[in-house]
């Protein structure tokens, strides 16, 4: 079973990708890949010491910033062999989504779902009519289907209870529209005081914060 993840820049996707490969851990091989190869920033790669060592088997691009360059590394298609279990951080945007096209056939004979992350506080997906334009960009330049939405709404270490809220609702007018599926509202676990009885809760740990960064959930009431 493949998972690939895809979302506008800001929402958190490549924080998602890690945490679900994370929850997946278990006796199947897990595999997490770094296939965001147009968005140098905040890509997988830079935690894939991390991630090695909380049991993750992680495959990175060989680096390289156009899509048309090869640089995609044939580790990859161990995602595909049975009694496997994987994760992709896919690029979040047309552009970058089309890489997944290069693995048509392998993707038809192995059971997968593309999810896309939302953050309703971005503004290229702060509407419904904006994110389903955005949905079948990425539909179209990577030949596959959104089979579930992902509400990561944040405003990192401002993040409340509302915001999460604010996704939700949006992700569900989505989902009215289109059909897709609301699988996850994720959250970062500091704030499960807040968000305990929120339905399709997902909980996370950061691992992508920078250094400089304050750190999510100092707040007192969190």
């Amino acid at each position: 079973m493949i998972t690939a993840v895809t979302g506008h820049y800001g929402s958190g996707k490549t924080e998602f990708a890690i945490n679900l490969a994370l929850s997946l851990r278990g006796e199947k091989k897990v595999y997490l890949c770094d296939l965001d190869i147009v968005n140098p920033y905040f890509c997988t790669r830079e935690r894939k010491e991390v991630l090695t060592e909380k049991g993750l088997n992680v495959i990175v691009s060989l680096g390289g910033m156009q899509i048309d360059i090869p640089a995609l590394p044939p580790e990859i298609l161990t995602m595909f062999e049975p009694n496997v279990l994987g994760v992709m951080d896919v690029g979040g945007d047309p552009v970058g989504a089309r890489v997944l096209a290069r693995y048509e056939r392998e993707f038809a004979r192995t059971p997968h779902e593309l999810l896309c992350v939302i953050n309703a506080n971005r503004r290229e997906t702060s509407t419904a009519k904006k994110a389903i334009d955005y949905i079948r960009a990425i539909e179209q330049s990577c030949n596959m289907k959104v089979t579930g939405l992902v509400n990561n709404t944040h405003l990192l270490h401002e993040t409340t209870r509302d915001e999460i809220e604010k996704g939700r609702l949006l992700c569900n007018e989505i989902s009215a529209m289109t059909g897709i599926p609301l699988k996850y509202n994720a959250a970062d676990k500091r704030l499960i005081k807040q968000v305990s009885d929120i339905p399709h809760l997902f909980l996370m740990d950061i691992y992508m914060k920078k250094p400089w960064e304050d750190d999510y959930g100092s707040k007192s009431d969190v």
